[in-house]
């Protein structure tokens, strides 16, 4: 009975969390005048992709993708390399002051947006990175590393002390013992960071916003914020910009979707 209830529980729950993404998925290839006559809620009696393709154009959604994919790989990339030295030394290391030092990095993380922003947007201008996606990569980079840093110092703190030893024993220096050893233990925790820094950075809008203002360099939440801001969309095409926002950063957590369960059980495992 009580497995009966947790199955239509989850059904439920399953239910909730794609409704809104089904009726953004049908108002986005209604025409306006069906929307009008149906209502959002109405299956679409035609299909059409003059919504999607209206909003593409005028935007110009395929350089916006690109812009995210750039920053958001890139970001990923290297935070999870600055995340994995920096808890290398403080989790292995045992830098002096390690408690102090994750206690800074976890209060930076915790800092709201709002609070950075006048600073970044003053060192952007002084450095001449403002309206660059070199600059949005520098920040998110080390704000997604501090994060990554507190979590990676925590599991390297109960590495193995036998591999640590094995490989002392057999020769190899510390760079040796973090590329051969730690990191490839380490795997399945550093993909998991991997596709949060991701899908956090793509998610980005209030930094962006203020630091990449020309449409040659602004990232696709970014730009869904600033043309319905700025001009008149129909519904339709609303949701049609909503679809097309979403549909990458989705497709990407399903192609890494085994990878996020092995980094996940990997604890439970060992």
């Amino acid at each position: 009975m009580k497995r009966h209830a947790v199955f239509w529980s989850m059904i439920v729950l399953a239910v909730v969390m794609l409704a809104p993404f089904v009726i953004v998925a049908m108002n986005a290839v209604k025409s306006p005048a069906q929307y009008a006559s149906d209502g959002p809620l109405a299956l679409p009696s035609d299909i059409t992709l003059q919504g999607l393709v209206d909003f593409w154009e005028r935007v110009d959604f395929g350089q916006k993708l690109f812009n995210s994919l750039v920053i958001s790989g890139s970001v990923a990339v290297l935070a999870v390399i600055v995340s994995v030295f920096n808890a290398y030394a403080l989790g292995i290391g045992r830098v002096r002051g390690r408690l102090w030092i994750l206690v800074a990095f976890l209060i930076a993380n915790t800092l709201p947006q709002e609070a950075l922003v006048y600073p970044l947007y003053f060192l952007a201008k002084e450095t001449g990175l403002y309206d660059t996606q070199l600059s949005v990569i520098i920040i998110f980079t080390i704000i997604q590393a501090a994060f990554g840093t507190y979590l990676l110092s925590s599991t390297f703190v109960g590495f193995p002390a036998e591999l640590l030893e094995a490989a002392r024993i057999d020769g190899a220096n510390k760079w040796q013992t973090l590329v051969r050893i730690v990191v490839p233990v380490s795997r399945p925790t550093l993909a998991v960071l991997f596709v949060f820094f991701f899908i956090w950075t793509w998610n980005e809008f209030f930094l962006p916003l203020v630091l990449l203002i020309s449409n040659d360099t602004q990232t696709v939440p970014v730009a869904l914020g600033v043309l319905q801001g700025q001009r008149l969309m129909d519904a339709t095409m609303t949701s049609a910009s909503a679809l097309l926002g979403v549909i990458p950063a989705i497709a990407f957590f399903l192609i890494f979707q085994r990878t996020l369960t092995r980094g996940i059980t990997a604890g439970a495992v060992k």
